[in-house]
């Protein structure tokens, strides 16, 4: 059966130009000890923006593999995928993440939602996890609620598990589940019960992201109470540990924070946490690569930087609909991002500035980061330059982009 090293991070790479530059961080952090499995991921939503196909990400990641002479375990994601998308992954990826927001809340067979509650009634109470300082209490209602809301979740994620395993065969890719993108967190308990659900309908599930509370906006840091987090992230490693032992799910399972990229506040208790109980994590950096191709093309001046100030402007008339898919993972005051006129008269350093995720540098704009996070439409609508120019600047922005992956997140979950 395929798994996971103890550690992996998933990199997306929307124009399929910084493979080896990610990599290349990858192989510094093996040498000083840590075995990390990359994983190139791109959603169906990103290659109908772009125009891509999934073949292209495999052709990226095992091109890179060959380069930098890789020789440790590398994964291709089928990233956000559900049973209407799955189909034109299954011959490139080994890496499925199946993304079950869209189910939650809906109602299945009633009489499936019965069989559940009752193998669960040894639960309603009170018990214990090991590791969890507060038992938990649990009432027949909230069971109930707890299953009309993620039960018929689960299910279709067993059927869309069964239609890649019939297509790859069992134990040949690796299965995520996904529950992020939604407006509620899930609570420790819900977790629980979320598990003996997926453990109901035979979903080998090595990874789960669930949606953890505070704000997890793309590209940003971490809004919320930290310590609460770092409560919640521990309930959750031994609920997983707990749940792995009562219902049978994979001995590797372990919890993946999706958006999870420059989450730089809660990364000392991601760490701290999975150390303290010899435990690993997936971490998804999403779009940051993106940025960092912008950035890189800001401080290569000339007419990449006209180019990328372009974007911006088109993004500031564009806004609503650009923002719109992203409306659960971005928070935009629009009155902080700076005018076209303000950008037009920016340095190159200026702009680097203003984007690049340093939280204390004085240009720093979290607003202008989201929004060009999410405005990467703009320069596929005219990828045969944008092209060019990551061509033309491979190094400055391929630079970016190896630091931004060492520098601002490995050193930091991993004490590099």
């Amino acid at each position: 059966m395929k798994q996971l090293s103890k550690y992996s991070i998933g990199m997306g790479d929307r124009f399929a130009h910084q493979g080896n530059y990610q990599l290349k961080a990858l192989v510094e952090a093996s040498k000083k000890g840590f075995d990390i499995s990359p994983v190139w991921n791109k959603s169906n939503r990103e290659h109908t923006t772009i125009g891509s196909e999934p073949i292209d990400v495999r052709k990226e990641a095992d091109a890179a593999v060959k380069a930098l002479g890789w020789k440790n375990l590398y994964f291709v994601d089928a990233d956000h995928i559900n049973l209407d998308t799955v189909d034109r992954f299954m011959d490139s990826s080994d890496f499925f993440t199946i993304d079950v927001a869209s189910y939650i809340g809906k109602s299945g067979e009633a009489a499936q939602q019965e069989d559940f509650i009752k193998s669960m009634e040894k639960y309603i109470g009170t018990f214990s996890i090991p590791g969890i300082a507060e038992p938990f209490t649990v009432t027949k209602s909230q069971l109930e609620k707890i299953a009309g809301q993620y039960l018929y979740a689960a299910r279709m994620a067993g059927e869309t598990y069964k239609k890649i395993a019939v297509a790859k065969g069992a134990g040949k890719f690796i299965t995520e589940v996904s529950m992020d993108e939604v407006p509620n967190p899930q609570t420790p308990v819900e977790l629980f019960f979320i598990l003996a659900m997926l453990a109901k309908y035979k979903v080998p599930v090595q990874t789960i992201a669930p949606k953890f509370t505070g704000r997890f906006n793309k590209g940003v840091d971490y809004v919320g109470d930290t310590k609460a987090f770092a409560k919640e992230f521990e309930a959750n490693l031994m609920v997983i540990e707990f749940a792995v032992k009562t219902f049978g799910l994979p001995a590797e399972l372990k919890l993946s924070i999706h958006s999870g990229s420059d989450k730089f506040s809660i990364y000392d208790s991601i760490r701290e946490l999975t150390q303290k109980h010899d435990k690993g994590f997936h971490l998804k950096t999403a779009g940051t690569t993106w940025l960092e191709e912008v950035i890189g093309l800001a401080l290569a001046g000339g007419e990449a930087l006209d180019f990328v100030k372009d974007i911006y402007a088109k993004a500031l008339v564009d806004i609503e609909k650009l923002c719109a898919p992203y409306a659960d993972v971005i928070d935009i005051n629009v009155k902080e991002l700076p005018t076209v006129t303000e950008v037009s008269k920016w340095s190159n350093e200026d702009f680097a500035n203003a984007l690049r995720h340093i939280p204390n540098h004085p240009q720093y704009n979290s607003n202008l980061r989201q929004l060009v996070h999410v405005a990467y439409k703009l320069a596929a609508d005219q990828i045969d330059r944008y092209n060019a120019l990551l061509k033309k600047h491979a190094d400055i922005v391929g630079n970016c982009v190896y630091e931004n992956i060492y520098d601002r997140h490995l050193k930091r979950l991993l004490a590099l």
